[in-house]
């Protein structure tokens, strides 16, 4: 089964979703309830107070802990502005470069980064980011995307089958594989009330299917969910850039910090791993683990196995975990990142990353 562009549908997401959540059910009737023009006149409103991009976000491609002995890890981050680290000025304020660094103080090992994304994507824009990320050869590969996907209202069903070419076409390249999943847009304040409902209950629905579709192909996945939303409240100026949108150089720290834990534990393998878990983790259905994860910001889900079998009568399973926080503070290792020979992005993105700039 195809859907209308010919891509090949992943079988039963958006049914075993509507079923064991209430995120595929009625919504498109709440939205026939509404008036219409109420939605669009709010969704313009949200355009007109969320600023442009003034400029790309800095590069950060370069070698990180260049210090440190042994081989380097190559690391490839693709996705949107939230993986470009659009909102901030400085090279080793943006998601890659904190993740670089965090993972070389982790490992105690030089991290080889390649940044392939950019600002606007959406998932279709994976597949060409991926083509170009292969030719570094990344031993792990962090994907971040669907906020854009939500706001352009891309069907989740046709987002996700995009994520899952691009998560297979890693691994068949030999790379691991975590999607950061869409983060939560209710939290967004220039988003107003009922379209920031509207936005929540879409934004959550994208990122259960998106974990569906991940862990199948292979990946694991990490929530963020509201992860900024509390912080945001107490903090607004510190935790949002100035658009108020994006992160700040401390949104992005929160964010790799709840990433940084299954990036590492990736790159290890399975002797990191944690015998005991809290009622909160263990072994679930993959769609079941999907809701849990998404009510629950930095919550990882992988693929499991019970008794040799990676299904049961409710599906393939999936193994959830609250993995403990590697760090809160911003690691030392970005300021003395080494610049990296610059290399392409999509060109299916609204701007592209300039790639003359280096870290700072």
């Amino acid at each position: 089964m195809a859907n209308a562009d010919g891509l090949p549908l992943v079988p039963g997401i958006s049914r075993r979703i509507a079923r064991a959540t209430a995120y595929g059910g009625g919504g498109l009737g709440l939205v026939g309830a509404l008036a219409a023009g109420l939605l669009y006149g709010q969704a313009e409103l949200a355009r007109r107070t969320i600023p442009l991009a003034q400029s790309p976000p800095p590069r950060p491609d370069g070698r990180y802990g260049v210090e440190r002995a042994g081989e380097d890890v190559r690391l490839a981050v693709l996705g949107d502005s939230s993986a470009a680290g659009y909102g901030v000025e400085r090279a080793r304020d943006t998601t890659g470069a904190l993740l670089a660094a965090g993972i070389a103080e982790q490992l105690d090992r030089p991290v080889d980064l390649r940044c392939f994304a950019s600002v606007g994507a959406i998932s279709a824009a994976l597949l060409a980011q991926a083509r170009h990320a292969i030719d570094s050869r990344p031993e792990l590969t962090v994907i971040l995307i669907g906020a854009n996907d939500v706001t352009h209202r891309i069907r989740p069903s046709v987002a996700v089958n995009h994520l899952a070419d691009t998560v297979k076409m890693m691994r068949d390249a030999g790379s691991e594989v975590i999607v950061c999943t869409c983060p939560d847009l209710g939290t967004i304040r220039p988003i107003m009330p009922p379209l920031r409902w509207f936005a929540r209950h879409w934004s959550r629905e994208m990122a259960a299917a998106q974990t569906v579709a991940a862990v199948a192909a292979g990946a694991r996945t990490v929530s963020l969910g509201d992860l900024l939303g509390p912080q945001f409240d107490s903090a607004p100026d510190r935790m949002f850039g100035a658009d108020r949108f994006h992160p700040s150089a401390d949104g992005y720290v929160a964010a790799v910090a709840v990433i940084l834990p299954t990036a590492v534990s990736a790159l290890i393998g399975p002797v990191a791993e944690r015998p005991r878990m809290t009622r909160t983790e263990g072994l679930r259905s993959l769609t079941q683990a999907a809701v849990e994860a998404v009510e629950r910001p930095g919550t990882e889900v992988s693929g499991a196995e019970v008794s040799g079998h990676a299904h049961g009568p409710a599906g393939r399973w999936a193994q959830l975990r609250q993995r403990v926080r590697q760090f809160t503070e911003r690691p030392q290792d970005p300021a003395n990142a080494t610049p990296a020979v610059p290399l392409p992005v999509s060109d299916a993105a609204d701007a592209a990353p300039d790639p003359k700039a280096a870290p700072d």
